[in-house]
């Protein structure tokens, strides 16, 4: 991928070389982060798993102690007293089948996470080819498929995040906003690696993160040292 010259300048601060501590990456990234917005700080692991094979999946969520900066929309696909419960939580949207057209026929996606009752995904089904590409179908691993809508609305609410393998083995995940103090963007990184070598799949031979590097939204990639967070 070409980048321009500002992009260029920034690299020039980082030393492609080194892996650095899990704080100094953190307060590099947040140095380089000099778009006009806020810029996301963002997670990225290279694993060794191969996701083709269903037990070295990686996938599950994880509380960040101070969220990612971001209001997050939140859809629930429920009924009776569980859509009331998801309305007293806080969800943005609650329905059942009569959000299907809409999200068919009309396109509509304006949520962030889309969480669902178990008797509704049946409902829920129909829309996988939509979902799932945007990574929004619920999954009981990540916790949106759940009778306890009122803790899975208001842990999304607080900071949730879904970690999953794509399809080159690797894990993205934010983890605040580059106006975050340093120190709480550690604390959320540290929260979410304890939670991935966690997840780190039992049959899994050799090593299970390769590579982990830290980027804002518009800047370089600082790499880290993959043993002082195993």
């Amino acid at each position: 991928m070409k980048h321009g010259k500002r992009f260029a300048e920034l690299a020039k601060q980082i030393d492609r070389s080194n892996l650095y501590d899990p704080a100094e990456a953190i307060t590099l990234a947040k140095k380089v982060a000099v778009a006009k917005f806020d810029e996301t700080i963002e997670v990225h692991i290279r694993t060794g798993c191969d996701g083709r094979h269903a037990d070295q999946q990686v996938r599950g969520a994880v509380v960040l102690p101070y969220g990612i900066g971001k209001t997050v929309r939140v859809l629930v696909f429920a009924k009776g007293a569980k859509a009331d419960e998801a309305q007293a939580a806080g969800a943005d949207f609650v329905g059942a089948e009569e959000l299907i057209p809409r999200i068919q026929k009309d396109g509509w996606l304006d949520f962030d996470v889309c969480v669902a009752t178990p008797d509704m995904m049946g409902v829920v089904g129909r829309l996988g080819r939509i979902l799932g590409p945007k990574g929004l179908m619920p999954n009981p691993k990540s916790g949106t498929v759940t009778m306890d809508v009122t803790k899975a609305v208001k842990d999304i609410k607080a900071g949730k995040v879904e970690y999953r393998l794509d399809k080159a083995n690797i894990i993205h995940v934010p983890i605040g906003k580059a106006s975050f103090e340093d120190e709480k963007l550690v604390e959320n990184f540290n929260t979410l690696m304890a939670a991935i070598v966690k997840a780190r799949p039992a049959t899994l031979k050799g090593q299970y993160m390769r590579s982990i590097s830290i980027a804002p939204t518009m800047g370089p990639g600082i790499k880290i040292n993959p043993m002082k967070v195993q």
